[in-house]
């Protein structure tokens, strides 16, 4: 679920609460994170029957919460009632194994488009592989890929095509990218953007490419980029890990490959479409 609030009570009718705790999550109930705030704590309870509410700064996508109390009534005991405020969350996940990918082919009559959104939580056990993959008919490319731990984003427009002038220079920051271009510029060459991935768990990731009338790619692959003619044959080193919510413009990738819609091929030699083992 999506956890946007705690709210804790002490003991009733007693001298039994905790003043501050922490608040750990965790997808496993294994491995565990600590949500942080200004000093790592959480304020809780000056008496057993009042209700104390913290609002999460950013929400928690989790499967498993701990309380860790830290202070309590030095007059009494730990004593503690939680409840727990958020919604519930969809997750559609793909477990790849390094030797798999997921090949996505576009309607033909929706090739073109003004702007093209691809978003998708990940976690690798790896620091290399590529994450997705498109390429066009005019020998454009784009490729999302880890390497030495680093995301590096690669971006080539093949044949000049005139670009949104109201777009901004290619660029990295936080959680996406924003790929668009100064006014009518006469050649784009290939780029490289590049941002670093810090220990994270699920990393969220938004790309969003806006462009006038250019049909930048007509497929995708995820996870790898397989050879034509050769199943099981990759170019680079494969990405081995767990992709969630996968979503290129508004459509369900992981979603289509569970239900064996003919535009998704699977190239797999163990591609789990239900959940990830690590």
């Amino acid at each position: 679920m999506e956890v946007t609030a705690v709210a804790t009570q002490g003991r009733h009718d007693s001298w039994d609460w905790v003043s501050s705790y922490l608040l750990l999550y965790s997808d496993t109930g294994r491995a565990w994170k600590q949500y942080r705030q200004e000093d790592g704590r959480i304020v809780g309870n000056v008496n057993s029957e009042a209700v104390v509410q913290n609002k999460l700064t950013h929400p928690v996508r989790t499967r498993f919460l701990r309380f860790v109390p830290l202070d309590w009534n030095p007059s009494g005991w730990m004593g503690l009632r939680v409840e727990v405020y958020g919604c519930s969350y969809k997750s559609y996940v793909a477990d790849f194994d390094g030797r798999s990918s997921l090949l996505y082919r576009f309607n033909q009559k929706s090739m073109s488009t003004v702007k093209d959104v691809i978003s998708l939580r990940f976690k690798s056990h790896q620091t290399e592989g590529v994450l997705l993959h498109g390429e066009g008919q005019r020998g454009d490319y784009i490729t999302l890929e880890l390497h030495r731990g680093r995301l590096d984003f690669y971006l080539n427009l093949g044949e000049p095509a005139r670009l949104d002038p109201t777009g901004q220079q290619p660029r990295t920051g936080g959680a996406g990218s924003r790929v668009g271009g100064a006014s009518s510029p006469p050649e784009i060459p290939p780029q490289l953007f590049r941002t670093y991935v810090a220990g994270c768990g699920f990393c969220c990731l938004v790309l969003r490419f806006c462009f006038l009338s250019v049909p930048l790619c007509v497929q995708l692959s995820f996870g790898g980029i397989p050879l034509p003619g050769k199943p099981g044959t990759f170019l680079r080193k494969n990405f081995h890990g767990c992709m969630e919510n996968l979503y290129y413009n508004g459509i369900n990738i992981v979603d289509l490959a569970k239900r064996r819609k003919p535009q998704i091929h699977i190239f797999s030699h163990y591609l789990s479409l239900f959940v990830c083992h690590k």
